[in-house]
């Protein structure tokens, strides 16, 4: 079968990062009210790194560390939405459209349900498309693992893509 470039692609990701006091907490680019933030590199947006590993998996460009390393200062606190608008303009992503975003939040606390419109806009604007392409989800792990005791918070995202003609 000779598909050449005409065919969907698949992404998806997995981010976590655990809790620090003194940090705020910023989940798809909204700042959560909450006792205690991520510990990261950047603004440790758990859910905006996993989609954007999501989205560089889809065309095989690697992880978010490949090209955005910890160990360089200038991604020291950087908001994680301008870094996936980076990636989606700089890189050979911007030949690609979202056919549809499907993420996790997982934490026990806080509770993340009257954030998630706030996060699905943030995400259409970004994509520039409909919200009905966007859905993001929380769930909690009932307690078991380190985000059931509230150490951290991990996310998963799915991306589905197609290069614009």
């Amino acid at each position: 079968m000779n598909l050449k470039n005409n065919y969907p692609r698949v992404g998806n990701g997995f981010d976590v990062h655990k809790f620090i006091i003194g940090r705020k907490l910023i989940i798809g680019g909204v700042d959560i009210p909450h006792s205690k933030g991520l510990d990261g590199h950047s603004d440790a947006d758990v859910l905006t790194h996993s989609i954007m590993d999501a989205m560089l998996g889809a065309v095989a460009l690697g992880d978010i560390g490949k090209h955005f390393p910890d160990t360089d200062d200038v991604y020291k606190n950087a908001n994680s939405l301008h870094l996936l608008k980076h990636i989606l303009v700089n890189t050979q992503l911007k030949n690609y459209s979202l056919i549809n975003l499907d993420a996790i939040i997982i934490a026990e606390k806080p509770k993340m349900s009257k954030y998630i419109d706030l996060i699905r806009q943030n995400y259409a604007n970004i994509f520039k498309c409909d919200l009905d392409r966007i859905s993001i989800k929380a769930t909690t792990t009932e307690k078991l693992g380190f985000t059931g005791r509230g150490e951290g918070i991990a996310a998963t995202a799915i991306v589905n893509i197609i290069k614009n003609f």
